[in-house]
């Protein structure tokens, strides 16, 4: 990324402010303004998040939030009620309380003296959910919002459940706020009462994760905050961004394809990260497409072209060896003027006997083909949402595809582009009340290697719906859709497409109760592709075109002890166990700018022991710190979670230190019951 010194405007930052709430809590924020605005308002942008303006993320803050000031915006970075420098307590996500605060926060931000009375959302991941959360809301001064990494539906896709199943990353993000939410304000901005806030944090935060699972089906709790409840809701224009790598990419189709506002769709190669800071790569120059954006809602520059090209911009991913990281992903971009797309044709391919039958062939009877996947299938899968760090994206499949049942198709004769959402038609059988399915699309190279492009999960319990969800009949057939995740793939001549159908995909997903025995009818199932016609990027404005990344320059961090980034896979042969273990350490990392030093380390494995379902086991550990002169705190988090074929077993554990002394000592220990999870 180019670090620009020279923007168009002189920036001004205020370091903290105090934002009054109407019951008078107050919320902890940062401003970046036009030195000019005092005589010339500029609209304002805020992004409200519960990571830490001060520390955790000042470092990216400093990056954008001054770019787009420096071209005439008020940038206000806010730390939600409970979190950071804020005042109050934390209790879960996206609450009527912090909705409410947002509305109140853009009512003062739009009254300031600095401001046009013309307001904005923007934030990836928390702060991408709240933006769209509060257009539905429709405060008066908001203009336009960008939401990157966010949903539209917080049960189908979250971290919490995909296809009714219980994503690992469940446990792996309610431990993560588990850990943030222990830590304290900075006395530095809070005083003397730092210390009493701190101990009603820890005392009053709870234990998320115990939440969450009480919530294993689509009810009124999912339904609050999920957008799609009423897409109408939304008056203002979206820009809705994601990544192939990232978790939350089908959610830029739906918004495109439901808003009936202008809404702008982008796509690129990366993980759960801002476009301009994009792993895997090519980063874009997206705050130049973020001010244009601005520009045109908020100063009516309707001429900028911040509305031409192609509604939907999208990386189409060439073939590339697997790998659980990449510097940059192969690609093209590519774009179409509307979505759904009239260019998109969906074509459907009958199911052989371990066979992908072309459209256009004879059909052939397959015998009905059965699989019982072993707990280990699912190791390689790397993680739900990647965040690029430690190096977490799927491995070569296969490692998995000895469990799975198989379906290759014949070479390729000529390159075949898919665009879109691929869908698994299965009729099939099992042989427990429970169950589910795990459908992955692979690109299989001649030399063998597979790497995964799309995959998809259903708990097949949930195939008539996730509101209420039913019991399946042993033995009696019924036919499903398995919906996979939208994809950009290019597959060229001589590979091959492979179709890997399994009965668990651990630890991406929580198995089943029991081990089930799928039977799957060949002959009544087929594998629905979105194909792309190729030479469409030959038309006039239909490949987009990005600028290089670039951004103000970055504040000051310095790395006093080195973190340690790891994923590995283990096995043991003399006991059967095998483990998916995980670190994510950042070290020690100095802010010169407030003398700060902050540790964060966390420690995650998920175990099981060989064809015993009772034994499936997630375990996290956290380490959080902070040090100045002689001030001192630290915080460990632990969590383990396990299950039996009727309940979630869960224990956590949470102790705070000032210097050596722990002030602190929590501990949770309760079961959940199972509902056809």
């Amino acid at each position: 990324m180019r670090a620009v010194t020279a923007l168009p405007n002189e920036v001004t930052e205020d370091e903290h402010l105090w934002i009054p709430m109407p019951d008078g809590t107050r919320l902890a924020a940062r401003l970046w303004r036009p030195v000019s605005a005092d005589d010339d308002p500029v609209p304002g942008i805020m992004e409200m998040i519960p990571y830490r303006k001060r520390d955790l993320t000042a470092q990216r803050d400093s990056i954008h939030h001054p770019y787009m000031a420096g071209y005439g915006y008020a940038c206000l970075r806010v730390d939600l009620r409970g979190s950071g420098d804020s005042e109050g307590v934390l209790t879960d996500e996206y609450l009527e309380q912090e909705l409410a605060d947002a509305e109140a926060v853009l009512a003062w931000m739009a009254e300031q003296p600095w401001c046009s009375g013309r307001t904005a959302m923007m934030g990836i991941s928390w702060g991408g959910f709240n933006a769209l959360q509060v257009a539905a809301r429709r405060p008066p001064s908001l203009g336009a919002i960008i939401t990157v990494c966010s949903t539209d539906d917080r049960y189908t896709d979250d971290v919490h459940y995909m296809g009714g199943c219980l994503l690992s990353d469940n446990l792996s993000w309610a431990s993560t706020m588990f850990a943030y939410n222990s830590c304290p304000p900075d006395p530095a901005i809070v005083g003397e009462r730092w210390r009493e806030l701190w101990l009603d944090r820890l005392e009053n935060s709870g234990l998320w994760l115990e939440t969450w699972l009480s919530h294993q089906h689509r009810d009124e709790y999912w339904q609050h905050g999920s957008i799609d409840e009423d897409y109408s809701a939304i008056e203002v224009p979206v820009f809705a961004v994601s990544g192939w790598a990232d978790g939350y990419s089908n959610a830029v189709f739906r918004l495109l394809a439901e808003l009936d506002v202008p809404t702008k769709g982008l796509i690129g190669p990366w993980s759960h990260k801002y476009p301009h800071l994009g792993e895997p790569g090519p980063a874009i120059g997206f705050l130049q497409e973020a001010v244009a954006w601005w520009d045109h809602w908020l100063k009516d520059e309707t001429g900028n072209g911040a509305m031409s090209g192609p509604a939907l911009s999208i990386w189409m991913q060439d073939t590339a060896r697997p790998a659980t990281t990449y510097e940059d992903r192969p690609g093209r971009w590519v774009g179409e003027p509307s979505w759904p797309s009239e260019r998109i044709v969906e074509s459907r391919y009958p199911l052989g006997r371990h066979r992908i039958v072309d459209p256009d062939a004879a059909a052939q009877p397959s015998p009905p083909l059965t699989v019982q996947s072993p707990l280990s299938v699912g190791q390689f899968a790397g993680k739900w949402c990647s965040y690029n760090a430690p190096p977490d994206m799927p491995y070569d499949q296969r490692e998995e595809d000895g469990g799975s049942m198989i379906f290759d198709s014949e070479e390729l004769t000529e390159r075949l582009e898919l665009l879109g959402a691929p869908a698994v038609e299965l009729t099939l059988s099992v042989d427990r009340p429970v169950a589910m399915v795990a459908v992955r699309l692979s690109d299989m190279a001649p030399d063998g290697e597979a790497t995964r492009v799309s995959y998809g999960v259903l708990n097949l319990n949930h195939h008539a719906g996730s509101g209420n969800p039913q019991p399946l009949e042993p033995g009696e057939k019924l036919t499903v859709a398995v919906q996979l995740n939208g994809m950009a793939q290019s597959f060229p001549a001589g590979h091959r497409l492979r179709l890997s159908v399994s009965t668990s995909y651990w630890p991406v997903v929580w198995p089943s109760p029991e081990p089930v025995r799928l039977t799957v009818y060949p002959d009544e199932s087929a594998l629905v592709l979105p194909v792309r016609s190729t030479g469409l990027d030959d038309d006039e404005g239909a490949v987009p075109t990005f600028g290089d990344p670039e951004g103000a320059p970055p504040i000051e961090v310095l790395q006093l002890q080195p973190g340690e980034q790891d994923w590995s896979v283990h096995r043991n042969m003399v006991d059967l166990t095998g483990s998916l273990r995980v670190v994510k350490d950042l070290g020690v990392v100095h802010f010169p700018d407030i003398d700060l030093a902050v540790t964060r380390r966390a420690y995650e494995e998920y175990s099981f022991t060989s064809g015993d379902f009772d034994s499936i086991r997630g375990e996290t550990d956290w380490t959080m710190g902070f040090e100045r002169d002689n001030w001192s705190v630290r915080t460990t988090t632990k969590t383990v979670l396990t299950s039996t074929a009727t309940e979630f077993q869960l224990h956590a554990q949470l102790d705070a230190y000032e210097g050596e002394r722990r002030v602190a000592s929590k501990s949770w220990s309760t079961a959940v019951p199972r509902n056809l999870v």
